[in-house]
Formats: C-alpha cells, structure tokens, sequence
C-alpha cells in the first residue's frame, strides 16, 4: 500500500480499522521511548545548569526552556504534518529533540550554561511530538472512539514518565565509562531514545493516517457563509447531526469532513479563521489551557512547599510520582467516559476534581498526605481537561483544518504552562502556597462555570 492511499486500496471497513490498530500501537510504543528521553534529560537538567551557572535563579530557566521549546515547536510541527502528514511532523520533532540532547551534551563538556538552554530549548522538541502524537491517534477513529484512542496513546507516557527519572543516574555511569564528562550520559541516552522514536515513527507510521483519512474522506461541501462556519462545530451529542464526527451510518469510517487542503500552505491561516468562528472548538482550546495552567502552577511550587515543611526528598519524590501516576494512569478510564458521557460533561468534571486539589492542597498547612490527596486529584482534572479537551477540539474542525488547529493548542497550552510557572512561583514567593491555591480555584470554577453557561445556550 503506498503512503497516499486511495480508497479503492481500502476493500473495507475492516482494512480502516486494522491500520487503525497498527497506528495506535506504533504511536504507543513511539511515547513510551519517547517519554523516556523527555524523563531522562529532564531529571538532571535543572540541577546541570544550577552546577554550570552556580546561580539557583537561573537553575529555574532550565524547566523554562523545555517549556518554550515544545511551544515554539508546536506550529512547525504542525505546518509539516498539514502539508506532509503526520508521520513527517511527528519525525522532526523527535530529530529536533535529538539535535538538542547532542547539543546539551557538547554544551556539558564545554561548561556552558547558555548552551545547554539552546539545547534544551530543542530537547522541548520531544515533549511537543509526544503532544502531537495524541492527536495523531485520531484520524483514523471511528465515530465515538476518539477519546479512547486519544487517551490510549496519552496513557503510554506513564511508562517514561516513571521509567525515565530512574534512569538517568544508570545512563550517567555508562556515559563516564564511554568518556563521557559527569552528567552528559543522561543527555546522550535521550539523544539515543528520541532517535529510536524517530525510527519506530518512520518505519512504522505507514500509511500515514492524515493522509489516509483525507483519502477516505467525502469531498467538502462548498463554504457557507461564517460565523459559526456550518458543519464544523461538533459537541459529544452532535453525533449523527451535521457537523458531528463522521456522517451519519458511516460506522468503522473516520470521523470528521473535508478533504486535503487546496492549498497547504494556509493551514495555519485556517487554523486561526476556524478558531474564531467554531465556539465549541475554542471552548475545548479554553479548557485545555486552563486545565494546564492550574496543574503546572499548583504542582511547580508543591516540592517548595513540602521542602520549607521539612520534607525529605523521598517524601516530595513520592508526592510527585503520585501526582504523575494521578495524571496518567487512569487516562483511558477518562477517554472512555469522554466518549460515553460527553466531552463537555469530563471538561466540568475535570474543572471540578481541580478545584477540589486547589482547596485541599491550599489549606493543608503542614499535612502531607492532604497535599498529596491534593496533587493526585490534581493529575486526574488535568487528564480531563486534556483527554476531553483535545478529543472535541479534533471532532469539532474539519480534517483539513485539523493539523492547525492542534498545533495551535498545543502553542497556547505551553504558553500558558510556561506563564503559569511564573506567576505561581510569584504567587508563593510574595504571599503563600494558600494564595496559590485560592487563585487556582478561582480560574478553573470562573472557567467551568462559563463553560457550562455557554454550552447551554
């Protein structure tokens, strides 16, 4: 079967949803190697650039870096995957977070901190293709099963993500044995790992399922006129209704309408015009931001909080890998709820679940386990908000427009984590982790409760 497809090359419904499989399971083993180079850099890039810099203020813009990276990727990655599909955007953000772990690597041997940020800004590059990799599971699913698809995929970095951080003192002592200085080894093992996701990805995202569902797809109807751009908005009960994912008895076909772009090179044009004029799609982009902002804000100042209580280190590692677990171990429960319920009742749920983590971890004072309740509930809101959030952005553009429009909440979702680190360690500095949680509080009930307001109308 040749990469572009056609559908006399599908005999059936069967052949879509075996490629469907294929797909889930290339993209899942690509997060899982993947999300160990995020883990395993990660873990020592903040105290390398501490060591390097010998300022504690400028440890801090290591965490930054990643951040901005997988934010200023985010639109590239998605322009090259509008125009080339999704295998060639998913392939340059893991060769950029290649490039950038042997970037980080020559910048420790060299002893230079500004270096290592430029290649850390690079390493960013992983996180944005583990991001775009969830709606990667997408294209291809069936009417109802975006979520779960989604989801299965977003689950799969539970393994890096715990696997990683144990990783990286290993890595360090085989990198000095090869020659390597102390702590490039890290470095060169996510270089090694972002590397094998690059190979899984090119090997084995064929055919590539953009390119295949716009295949399958039904030629677009002619554009009406905007606002609210006709046929686009989709919400969880609009299935079966113009506009909803998929046509109507088109069960096993992937959902969404509209064929390749005319012209490839207005995808982000497109993006930003759909945005404006499709209210649901801009409701899930809102509740994706807001979703990240509170977790990165709440859980960026807990391990402060816990080491001015007097934690030790194996008491805030414990918290953290709970809070993680909280964001990724129950994703596909999530993805399934989202499918059956609603995405818009999860989105509710999650702005729920993180109130809930910002008045627990607000007041614990000195209670550990009431931080810690705090921060798992903290991970499960977030994996609504991104589940959900992300499985309506998908269904509620048209296909050609689809790439853009995620590109484009992935940007504003770093942007705002990245802002949301600042303000909160403001925030904790001048007043207190009780504020924190106050202001946390009050921007996920403002934006639940708009959310609901405005899908009731």
């Amino acid at each position: 079967m040749t990469d572009t497809p056609t559908k006399r090359d599908i005999s059936s419904i069967a052949d879509v949803r075996g490629i469907q499989r294929r797909t889930l399971a290339v993209l899942s083993i690509a997060q899982i190697v993947g999300g160990v180079g995020v883990a395993v850099g990660l873990a020592l890039s903040s105290v390398v650039v501490d060591q390097l810099s010998g300022s504690t203020v400028i440890s801090g813009l290591a965490g930054t870096a990643t951040v901005l990276g997988a934010a200023l990727l985010a639109l590239p990655i998605a322009r090259t995957a509008a125009k080339s599909g999704r295998r060639a955007g998913l392939s340059l953000a893991y060769v950029a977070a290649t490039a950038g772990c042997a970037v980080s690597v020559l910048a420790i041997t060299i002893r230079s901190w500004p270096l290592l940020l430029v290649g850390l800004v690079l390493v960013g590059g992983g996180s944005a293709g583990n991001l775009a990799a969830r709606y990667s599971a997408t294209d291809l699913s069936p009417k109802g099963h975006a979520a779960r698809h989604l989801s299965l995929v977003v689950w799969m970095a539970t393994v890096g993500s715990v696997a990683g951080p144990n990783l990286a003192k290993p890595a360090d002592h085989v990198g000095m044995s090869a020659g390597l200085v102390a702590n490039a080894g890290p470095f060169a093992f996510s270089a090694l790992a972002f590397g094998l996701a690059w190979l899984v990805v090119a090997a084995g995202l064929r055919p590539d399922p953009l390119k295949l569902a716009r295949s399958l797809a039904e030629p677009p109807e002619p554009e009406r006129a905007e606002p609210g751009e006709p046929g686009v908005q989709g919400d969880a009960g609009a299935q079966g209704r113009p506009g909803a994912q998929g046509e109507p008895g088109a069960r096993g076909r992937p959902h969404g309408q509209g064929g390749a772009p005319a012209v490839q090179d207005k995808a982000l044009r497109n993006g930003w015009r759909t945005l404006r004029t499709t209210p649901m799609a801009r409701r899930a982009l809102v509740m994706i931001a807001v979703s990240h902002t509170a977790m990165v804000s709440v859980m960026s100042m807990t391990p402060v909080k816990l080491h001015h209580d007097g934690s030790s280190l194996d008491v805030i590692g414990l918290v953290i890998s709970l809070h993680i677990a909280g964001m990724y171990m129950l994703s596909p429960v999530v993805g399934w709820l989202a499918d059956k319920a609603g995405r818009v009742h999860v989105l509710i749920l999650g702005m729920s679940l993180l109130l809930a983590s910002a008045v627990l971890a607000g007041t614990a004072q000195h209670s550990v386990w009431q931080v810690t309740t705090g921060l798992v509930l903290l991970g499960l809101g977030w994996s609504c908000g991104l589940v959900a959030g992300s499985a309506l952005v998908t269904e509620s553009v048209p296909l050609d427009r689809r790439p853009a429009v995620q590109g484009l909440s992935d940007l504003i979702m770093n942007v705002c984590g990245a802002t949301g680190t600042v303000v909160a360690g403001a925030i904790v500095g001048v007043l207190s982790y009780g504020i924190l949680g106050l202001v946390v509080g009050v921007m996920v009930t403002a934006a639940g409760i708009w959310l609901y307001l405005t899908t009731r109308r």
